[in-house]
């Protein structure tokens, strides 16, 4: 529920009023003394689906932009007209669940921080989730999401696009380009005064932390998160909903790449950071497409209807180019998917051998204890580079030809050069 307070132009009241009367709207004119250019202010209650189609008849009817319009949120409205507004506008969906196109631009304007403090939380953010991942812990990788400052940017352009707002859709592209280099920037310098002042043991290796790794070498389903949390954001925000939460799940798209980015950048390993730099920009560019998308699904269009087909226009050809940018970047993605599916079905296959292996007569004293597949640093595009095997038997002994059998079965499923390496344990019988 919302009430609304609309100054009324001097000579305009009897008109607004009968345009208020004909909706079987409630209303409150009290005069207006402080400036002649308007004659009185209306206090009136309306649903949420309401305000947008009962503002934009009042404004034919003649109340210009240069009177202000004041929108809040009303906790109760006790009053039978405005149940029957109430009953007409609201169908229980969520199109007529949505905010009007002015609370939205608001909206909009007020998730994105001043250039100042957004530079401030973005660089904190990253640095936060890049302290994350280098101790290898989800729960702090988490909080840095919670202060990065993201959603508004990244919903801005979506609504500065459909509601015909160039100054929106532009100053929100700024915000998400600055905001993509600063967490990298900042990933890579903190990363690097962490290494070389040794705060985390020399010796490390990227592909060794978990929390690292796995966005190193990012698959399809990443892209999942971003387009979730374009459309969810967007009817978040749509539908008056806290956005909080959604804030968080757009930073997850973002910020932990964007860290792993500059990570793999301090290391001195520019290659590895091409995956998980593919996936930032991926990611922001399919929340754009996804809250595009939404927003012209739940019917936000631009205030001047003569401006609404080179809008539509305008909206097709970025949605268009969007489409084909997130397409080439999932190709790559893809690829990246491929591989490890690949090194999958590799370590897959190189257990049912040593499993076939062991179940022959001669090596029926002998067990598979553990196998394990290490992956080259080749990011993002990982192979299998060794195989240790485990086996178990009894003391003292070790199977003749076994080792051999084994580096013959692996090796025939490995498509280039694999290091075969076996080793023994001592099983002592109780």
């Amino acid at each position: 529920m919302r009430l609304v307070q609309l100054t009324v132009p001097t000579g305009k009241r009897q008109t607004i009023l009968e345009t208020l009367d004909d909706r079987e709207i409630d209303y409150v004119v009290t005069d207006e003394d402080g400036n002649r250019d308007y004659a009185a202010v209306a206090y009136f209650p309306l649903p949420s689906p309401a305000v947008e189609p009962v503002l934009d008849e009042l404004q034919d009817a003649g109340v210009d932009e240069d009177a202000y319009t004041v929108v809040v949120d009303a906790e109760t409205v006790v009053s039978r007209r405005f149940e029957a507004l109430r009953e007409e506008y609201e169908e229980g969906d969520v199109e007529s669940d949505r905010i009007s196109r002015q609370e939205l631009r608001t909206e909009a304007e007020s998730l994105t921080p001043t250039f100042g403090v957004y530079s401030i939380m973005t660089i904190i953010s990253s640095v936060v989730a890049t302290a994350g991942l280098l101790l290898d812990s989800p729960a702090v990788v988490v909080g840095s999401m919670v202060i990065a400052p993201l959603i508004g940017p990244a919903l801005g352009a979506s609504v500065g696009s459909v509601i015909d707002e160039e100054e929106l859709f532009v100053e929100s592209i700024t915000y998400q380009i600055i905001g993509v280099i600063l967490a990298i920037a900042a990933a890579a310098v903190f990363a690097w005064m962490v290494r070389v002042t040794n705060i985390v043991p020399p010796g490390l290796v990227l592909g060794e932390v978990d929390e690292i790794s796995e966005r190193l070498a990012p698959d399809l389903l990443s892209l999942a998160v971003a387009l979730g949390a374009g459309v969810a954001g967007i009817v978040s925000i749509a539908t008056g909903i806290s956005v909080a939460l959604v804030g968080v799940m757009i930073a997850a798209a973002l910020i932990p790449p964007a860290a792993a980015a500059g990570i793999a950048i301090a290391w001195g390993q520019p290659d590895a950071a091409i995956g998980s730099t593919v996936l930032v920009f991926v990611n922001v560019l399919s929340v754009n497409l996804a809250g595009l998308l939404t927003l012209w699904y739940l019917g936000y269009r631009p205030e001047n209807l003569f401006a609404l087909g080179e809008t539509e226009q305008r909206v097709r050809k970025r949605v268009v180019g969007l489409v084909v940018i997130v397409l080439i970047f999932s190709a790559f993605l893809g690829v990246i998917t491929y591989t490890s599916y690949q090194a999958g079905n590799f370590e897959e296959n190189a257990r049912e051998e040593v499993a076939l292996a062991l179940s022959e007569d001669e090596f029926a004293e002998y067990q598979l204890l553990e196998l394990e597949v290490i992956m080259d640093d080749d990011y993002p595009f990982q192979s299998p580079e060794r195989v240790v095997v485990t086996i178990g038997g009894p003391p003292g002994e070790t199977a003749p030809g076994l080792g051999s059998d084994l580096r013959d079965r692996i090796e025939h499923h490995s498509d280039g050069p694999i290091e075969v390496e076996i080793r023994y344990i001592a099983i002592f019988e109780e």
